[in-house]
């Protein structure tokens, strides 16, 4: 099981990209589907003084994001607004080639399975995965692969729980009918993968350029390695 930006793209893409998008698309969403039923259902899951009005309502977001808080409602718009970047190709996803090599290397194992377990929505996940840039035609914003098919369950905050609380991991473990033992957990993030430990996942720090700085004693406590290539295939 893998979370996503830091581990399996760059983080600097997320934040340089897609944070910028969904604030540029934002005014335009606002000014011309407000009262959509398509709309509302993103809208109405924010705070009420914060859909109050459509200026608020934007003042609101771009503090959230500024923050990175991890909210599902802001991370389910974020979702919804991002996915007509990607079906114009104003940006792919760009997957980590060891990560898709390692995908490839699970194919061929039928008794190991892949899940994502994002703060991100599983509606802006699947973006992610069906909307990859292809590594053969990197140049090419029209060339992209779908590799959806790779992955047998998506979870996020919301049907999980909060990514930094133990039970969150049992409670994968639950749905995904594994023994926690058996599940390998990978994350930029050292707060998850203690929490992931603590519910008795192997779990290991994904170290990549543009994370966080690991300090000493995370290296010293940690399992971390710096690309997929270095793991095991369990």
């Amino acid at each position: 099981m893998v979370a996503s930006e830091g581990t399996i793209c760059p983080i600097s893409w997320v934040k340089e990209t897609l944070f910028p998008y969904a604030l540029k698309a934002l005014p335009k969403v606002l000014a011309t589907k407000w009262d959509d039923e398509g709309f509302k259902g993103y809208r109405d899951k924010f705070p009420e003084t914060a859909r109050s009005s459509r200026a608020l309502f934007e003042a609101h977001v771009k503090d959230l994001t500024a923050r990175d808080v991890k909210v599902a409602y802001l991370k389910d718009l974020q979702g919804y607004l991002w996915e007509e970047g990607y079906r114009s190709r104003a940006y792919s996803t760009p997957v980590y080639a060891d990560v898709l090599a390692w995908m490839d290397g699970l194919a061929s194992s039928p008794a190991t399975a892949i899940a994502i377990y994002s703060s991100g929505s599983i509606f802006a996940q699947k973006l992610l995965f069906q909307h990859i840039k292809d590594p053969a035609r990197p140049e090419d914003l029209e060339a992209v692969v779908d590799r959806r098919d790779m992955v047998t369950a998506w979870f996020d905050t919301t049907n999980a729980g909060p990514k930094h609380e133990s039970s969150s991991y049992a409670k994968i473990a639950s749905e995904l009918q594994r023994e926690p033992e058996e599940i390998l957990f990978l994350s930029d993030n050292v707060k998850e993968v203690r929490a992931a430990r603590d519910a008795n996942f192997h779990a290991v720090v994904v170290d990549r350029p543009g994370n966080a700085p690991l300090s000493n004693a995370d290296r010293e406590e940690l399992q971390v390695v710096e690309s997929f290539g270095q793991l095991e295939l369990r």
